[in-house]
């Protein structure tokens, strides 16, 4: 089976695929100084639940945007699951080309739904990742990443309005029922929900118009992130949401590299 590991910075997820399904998906808040030996406590108790076994574990696949944590989730994969990771960055096969000024500086995240993205949906397609930024990618017809757009996440613009300005509190994200708020919170949840579908909305539009116009008629719109159900209710721009596109991301990209070469440590506690 594959662990798929998708580091974000507000959250890591962990993924097992049996070569069917999913057979389970689990996540923790990302920190820098966590440990190899912490993730195991948290994450073997997980599998156990889920009636996994480690040694079930036969490969792993790591994309994460958090350089740091990276030492420690590979000291993971290699102590606890005796298997080296695949680790996710522009020098490997994707099986498409990377059309940018400066590929090694393109996301992990970003490549993986561009992968996922295109062989689900085809292109030309636009990926909308609602993360802790809110990331906007961008396909060819071929498989090819094009480039993209980064906006602040929605969260970051909620706590950023509450740090800022003194007396508006912390809200939380939801559509509000009418755009004009009568009170301070639903005015807040109005700027914040309406102002991100009118940002989606426009980028959309500008990156149709930098298109020809064949490729801007079948242009299509996929997004991803916890929050891309509650803004495809705001927008028909928003044609498909897909909640694994990260993670089959990982997978589909595990399946074109060869596993690296594992060698294993011996460890001061073994026999």
């Amino acid at each position: 089976m594959l662990l798929a590991v998708d580091a974000g910075n507000t959250n890591v997820v962990f993924a097992v695929h049996d070569g069917t399904e999913w057979r389970g998906r689990w996540r923790i808040r990302t920190d820098a100084e966590r440990t190899s030996d912490e993730y195991a406590v948290w994450l073997l108790a997980l599998l156990q639940h889920s009636g996994l076994r480690p040694s079930d574990i036969t490969r792993s696949v790591i994309g994460t945007v958090v350089p740091a944590a990276l030492y420690n989730l590979r000291r993971l994969s290699r102590e606890w699951f005796d298997c080296e990771p695949l680790v996710a960055r522009a020098s490997l096969d994707w099986g498409f080309e990377i059309r940018v000024d400066a590929p090694h500086e393109v996301g992990a995240d970003r490549l993986l739904n561009a992968l996922a993205a295109h062989q689900s949906y085809g292109g030309p397609l636009i990926v909308i990742d609602f993360g802790t930024a809110t990331t906007f990618d961008v396909v060819g017809l071929d498989g090819a990443y094009l480039g993209g757009v980064i906006a602040p996440g929605i969260n970051l613009s909620i706590e950023a309005l509450h740090r800022a300005a003194a007396r508006l509190p912390r809200i939380g994200i939801g559509r509000p029922q009418s755009v004009v708020g009568r009170n301070t919170v639903a005015a807040m949840q109005s700027g914040i929900y309406w102002g991100y579908v009118g940002l989606i909305e426009g980028i959309v539009a500008r990156i149709r118009a930098e298109q020809d116009e064949r490729a801007a008629r079948k242009l299509k719109v996929i997004a991803t992130g916890g929050l891309a159900p509650l803004f495809a209710e705001g927008t028909t721009v928003i044609e498909t949401t897909d909640q694994d596109t990260t993670l089959d991301g990982l997978r589909l990209l595990a399946l074109r590299n060869p596993a690296p070469i594992f060698t294993r440590t011996v460890r001061r506690d073994d026999p």
